[in-house]
């Protein structure tokens, strides 16, 4: 298993990247702040179901706090889901407040309920740490989905991921007679591809969820990453490839055994298609942000040159080992897929 830096330092958004996040409606004026959240007086373990630790603790702030806490945080909900509109505020209740003690972001998640219908939806409050930000703003372009976040100077709003956590999918649905397993291993290729292109790396079966839509003859999976924190940081080329990760063996050996080395080369290709296809359509957006990845420091100088020697040698393509940015990394890796699409075009 590839080694992941033991704490990932966190990185400062610098003015271009703000001015890039206002342009596209990203930064934007909050009512809270993670710096108010963390003054809560007591705390208690949350368990799920079973009585596990979750590792996650929920909090409780005092009583002169509460109401600003909690109509700021209603507010920021229906900024992120409803454009702003007031008048969903009014049977908006803040049923949870969630911090996280594990890994590097420490979030908070807040369960949000409409009194009309008991329906509950989630939230994150987190630091706005470039890499991060960068990740979810690539996963919006070049991923089959559409992220929803905001920003607001150190405070960084979140949607909730819904989904099918990939070490439960292993363990409760991996093996359901109604799945397909061929399709299961199909899209596990496909995303362990499309991490690789667009260098998102860390893609543990705990840091992915698996989107099952049931379909006229069949079952359709998508799987959606849902951490951020590891894009473009890390020096390892393997840290990229979710393959490598022994928590995701089973996904692995379920594509040993139902595709051979030639499918598998066409759900790559298919892949990269459909990536270049969306810098195709975003290709002012993707310039932009471009424009400001290139010349902004997201890691270490030894972590960017190592990986830009080993995808050199990954590639045959020496240009990545001149590299002196992730920027700059990142742009070549997606350059590839555009000079190989109109090629093929």
């Amino acid at each position: 298993m590839p080694d992941i830096s033991k704490k990932k330092i966190f990185y400062p958004l610098n003015d271009a990247f703000r001015h890039y996040l206002r342009l596209y409606d990203r930064e934007i004026k909050l009512p809270i702040s993670y710096e108010a959240l963390k003054y809560y007086d007591n705390s208690i373990s949350l368990y799920d179901k079973e009585g596990k630790d979750t590792l996650w603790e929920t909090v409780f702030y005092p009583q002169y706090l509460m109401p600003q806490i909690h109509k700021g945080l209603k507010r920021t909900y229906s900024i992120l889901k409803a454009g702003g509109d007031r008048a969903a505020e009014e049977h908006l209740d803040i049923e949870r407040i969630d911090f996280c003690t594990f890994g590097n972001s420490h979030p908070f998640r807040i369960r949000v309920v409409n009194t009309y219908n008991e329906v509950y939806d989630y939230f994150y409050v987190k630091i706005a740490d470039a890499s991060r930000i960068y990740g979810l703003e690539l996963e919006h372009i070049l991923s089959p989905y559409w992220i929803n976040f905001l920003v607001d100077r150190n405070t960084l709003i979140e949607e909730h991921i819904a989904g099918v956590p990939g070490d439960q999918f292993i363990l409760h649905w991996m093996n359901r007679p109604e799945f397909n397993p061929t399709r299961i291993a199909k899209e596990f290729v496909k995303f362990n591809e499309r991490c690789f292109v667009r260098l998102l790396g860390d893609m543990r079966s705990y840091n992915f969820v698996f989107d099952i839509t049931p379909d006229f003859d069949d079952v359709q999976f998508r799987i959606r990453g849902i951490d951020f924190d590891q894009q473009f940081y890390e020096g390892k080329k393997a840290l990229y490839m979710p393959q490598f990760f022994k928590e995701n063996r089973p996904f692995v050996e379920l594509v040993l055994r139902q595709l051979n080395a030639e499918v598998v080369r066409q759900y790559q290709q298919e892949e990269r298609a459909l990536i270049a296809r969306r810098i195709k359509a975003h290709r002012h957006r993707i310039k932009d942000l471009r424009d400001v990845i290139m010349t902004d420091n997201v890691s270490t100088p030894e972590k960017i040159r190592q990986l830009g020697s080993e995808l050199a040698h990954h590639y045959d393509d020496q240009v990545f080992a001149r590299c002196r940015t992730m920027g700059e990394i990142i742009e070549r890796s997606l350059k590839r897929l555009l000079v190989k699409s109109l090629k093929n075009s």
